[in-house]
């Protein structure tokens, strides 16, 4: 699946690509369900029991299945096609949430255990569409430049969706009870899942079940030896994150500012990740995205390493802006270093092993803040985040990245 080649690559040839607005318009959709969703769950599931307690394991439950069951799912996709996997699973999961919104739609008429199943439940069937949308990129952008600039368009897009999931949830709970933002997310996945696997970009896609049995059974192996660094520095990433956002909400209170100073300082963090992703897709690198991993993470330790230094909050946002504009270039190169070495028929399964990566990595994070905090100070909170990424890029810079090679087309393909 391709089109026809773009003379300069651009993020506006990357819209100009048939059905590349349509296709992509469709998985945005679906995927600001993920910023809304979560938040309206823990929010409805709190004022249905009355308890912190439930709701916190209930959106741990959630999140749970949701993050390490994404390869399982995403394999069905590569084996079944987006067209055959995604809409059971869409179906699944819609309905599990439309159950779960009736059993907190009341306050005290909801039991723990089966809404902590049900949630449980929705979680494992939640639709990979962001890692079947990079797939879609990887067919459609004829050369790599242009996907280059295709990943971190996506990239931004996906990070401001989980920045204005959380504000619609709090504009739609001044006006409604919050098991609404569960409809809302719920029927915006569905509408966004619909829009996707109906666009011929998506139709296009070949599963790899129709491949050889003997194909089938080799891919898995390669495809995990293969995407191994990407996913190390993906995870090393969240880690870094998932500390950070802990410690800001300490640093600030430290310091006896206000939880609007905190979120400011975090969205610095998301604005120069926005900022870095844009200027990363636009620079034409000559060098592969395997040998510009190291380079990304070991950048966004050091700026990590100087919020260490920060004396006020003022300090801290500016340079964990710096930091931010690490943070989605590494994330793409990351993906774009995954597509490289993953065999065509496991692509939307390796975007799914760095995803899942950046997820468990931050869960990781904010549990050893937790742990450090306690015993401290958050100047050393900072420097054990940046030591960590820095790690992480050694550990990436090890080896030679070899991409995956491709098949020469035959005379008749051709």
């Amino acid at each position: 699946m391709s089109c026809t080649p773009v003379v300069r690559p651009s993020y506006a040839a990357v819209l100009q690509i048939p059905y590349a607005r349509r296709t992509f318009a469709a998985a945005l959709l679906g995927r600001l369900s993920y910023g809304i969703v979560p938040l309206s769950v823990m929010l409805a599931v709190t004022r249905a029991t009355g308890s912190y307690a439930v709701a916190g394991t209930v959106i741990a439950l959630f999140g749970g299945t949701s993050v390490f069951l994404s390869p399982a799912r995403a394999a069905l996709i590569d084996r079944h096609g987006p067209r055959r996997a995604l809409v059971p699973m869409a179906g699944a999961y819609c309905a599990l949430l439309g159950l779960l919104t009736a059993l907190v739609w009341r306050p005290g008429s909801a039991s723990p255990l089966v809404v902590g199943a049900v949630t449980a439940a929705a979680g494992a069937c939640t639709p990979p569409l962001g890692p079947t949308m990079r797939a879609v990129w990887s067919g459609l952008a004829p050369d790599r430049a242009l996907l280059q600039r295709a990943y971190s368009l996506d990239g931004v897009a996906e990070e401001l969706l989980f920045v204005s999931g959380p504000l619609a949830v709090g504009v739609l709970v001044g006006l409604t009870p919050p098991s609404a933002g569960i409809v809302l997310g719920t029927c915006l996945m569905a509408a966004g899942t619909a829009g996707f696997v109906s666009s011929p970009a998506v139709r296009g896609m070949r599963p790899a079940g129709r491949k050889t049995g003997e194909r089938r059974a080799a891919a898995p192996r390669g495809t995990l030896r293969g995407i191994l660094r990407p996913v190390v520095g993906a995870a090393g990433v969240g880690l870094a994150l998932g500390t950070v956002d802990l410690v800001v909400v300490a640093f600030a209170g430290q310091r006896h500012y206000g939880d609007d100073a905190v979120a400011w300082t975090l969205a610095a963090l998301s604005a120069g990740s926005a900022v870095g992703g844009l200027l990363n897709g636009a620079v034409p690198w000559r060098a592969p995205a395997g040998a510009r991993l190291p380079l990304m993470v070991a950048g966004l330790g050091t700026a990590l390493l100087c919020a260490a230094l920060a004396p006020d909050l003022v300090t801290l946002a500016l340079t964990l802006a710096a930091a931010g504009f690490f943070v989605a270039p590494a994330l793409t190169t990351a993906y774009l270093t995954a597509d490289d070495t993953a065999p065509p028929e496991t692509r939307v399964r390796a975007g799914a092993w760095v995803n899942t990566a950046v997820n468990a990595g931050s869960t990781a994070g904010s549990a050893a803040a937790g742990l450090l905090l306690g015993g401290v100070s958050t100047a050393l909170c900072f420097t054990a985040a940046g030591a960590a990424a820095l790690l992480t890029a050694v550990a990436t810079a090890r080896g030679r990245h070899r991409p995956r090679q491709e098949v020469a087309p035959t005379s008749a393909a051709a």
